[in-house]
């Protein structure tokens, strides 16, 4: 029999974290949760989760939600259920990833994940990833801590690259090829891309998630994070690693291996099904999400990537194989910049056209510094080291944006 797994939830009222509360609660047989965690935000819905899931710890990022969250935790709460313990703070998330749970599913917004992931992975939590961002910003430190199996991915591509992965063994893997939508502009061209407003970059075709993430997805700079996290996950080459666009988001990524065989894993677009798999893996949760219905006629297509139109995918290459902090640099400057495209500051074609002047300017300095020192490359940061890169990043991303 199975063994009933505890989970944390970081980041519980997001996208990701609301479809787990789903998943974890059509199997308890499965999986019991402990202790969720939120900004703050959303404090009704915090609340409603925590009496939903009977959880005995609740974060919250936000200090000064801490007595409003308790008003309302208290309207909602069973009577004979011991209330939860409230932490607050930006540690709240990382102070509930240590509590030696089975599985933190982190789910938190941006790179400030990285602590949380950091916390779990030390005391012995196997990390269910949604946050790619805090792998992006801290990969050597990350997988350094990571033990065999500590890992897993959540986001629909990489659990499609780990199900495809099992088909055969490391040394037959030929190329990882991860499949994007394409976003709401695919097949415009650059020229056409200038003057397009944040509402029409909301607009994603399959995909209901955050502004964060869908203008990611517009962007495609959310394709060049995963390559790079498909770097650090599986151990490819970036060489061996593609971006190929496919529409219907039916098929979530693929694996092509040495003797010419591909394949795929295909699903309709509904992020329980990875989820459901992160929490159980390596064993999957029958009837999770539904399956593709076989009696209707489908129609796939693929499309090699515009690299004109959307180079961020390109930029995520080359800044995955300068490697230290420059994947962090890239990353906060993008979070910074996608604020001022919302605000109007910027251009849509701007938000990736500054993410490299900004990439290009870390790089350079970098550079002039060991030139100065006779230092080395860069491999390895610390923690204080990536804070210091996202910081110094947001701030130039801010000049530049005017």
């Amino acid at each position: 029999m199975t063994k009933r797994r505890e989970i944390v939830l970081l980041g519980s009222t997001g996208s990701v974290g609301t479809q787990t509360v789903d998943v974890v609660t059509a199997a308890p047989e499965r999986f019991r949760v402990r202790a969720i965690a939120a900004g703050g935000r959303d404090l009704g819905l915090l609340a409603e989760q925590a009496a939903r899931l009977r959880v005995s710890e609740i974060g919250v990022a936000l200090e000064s939600a801490v007595d409003e969250l308790r008003k309302r935790v208290d309207a909602v709460w069973p009577g004979d259920v011991r209330a939860p313990v409230i932490h607050a703070g930006a540690g709240a998330t990382a102070q509930l990833a240590r509590l030696g749970c089975d599985t933190v599913l982190n789910a938190v917004d941006g790179s400030q994940g990285l602590r949380a992931t950091i916390a779990a992975l030390e005391a012995g939590a196997v990390v269910a990833l949604a946050n790619k961002e805090s792998l992006i910003a801290g990969g050597p430190i990350v997988t350094r801590l990571a033990g065999p199996g500590q890992l897993v991915p959540v986001d629909s591509e990489h659990s499609a690259l780990a199900q495809c992965l099992r088909a055969g063994a490391s040394v037959e893997v030929a190329r990882l090829l991860v499949t994007a939508s394409g976003g709401p502009f695919r097949g415009r061209t650059r020229s056409e891309l200038g003057d397009v407003t944040p509402e029409q970059a909301l607009a994603h075709p399959t995909w209901a998630m955050g502004r964060l993430v869908t203008t990611n997805s517009a962007t495609l700079v959310n394709k060049g994070l995963e390559i790079i996290e498909a770097h650090l996950l599986f151990d490819v080459p970036y060489e061996r690693i593609e971006a190929v666009v496919h529409p219907q988001s039916v098929i979530h990524s693929m694996v092509e291996f040495v003797d010419g065989s591909t394949i795929a894993q295909a699903s309709p677009p509904d992020m329980r099904l990875p989820i459901s798999l992160a929490l159980g893996w390596p064993d999957r949760v029958a009837g999770a999400a539904p399956c593709i219905d076989w009696t209707q006629a489908h129609s796939w297509t693929f499309e090699p990537l515009d690299d004109d139109a959307f180079p961020a995918v390109a930029l995520a290459k080359q800044v995955g194989q300068a490697g230290g902090c420059a994947p962090a640099v890239y990353n906060a400057a993008n979070e910074e910049l996608v604020g001022a495209f919302h605000d109007g500051r910027i251009g849509f074609l701007q938000i990736v056209d500054t993410i490299a002047d900004v990439v290009r300017e870390w790089l350079s300095e970098r550079r002039q510094q060991r030139d100065d020192t006779g230092g080395g490359s860069e491999n390895v940061c610390t923690v204080e080291q990536v804070e210091e890169a996202e910081n110094w990043a947001r701030a130039r991303a801010r000049i530049l944006a005017g």
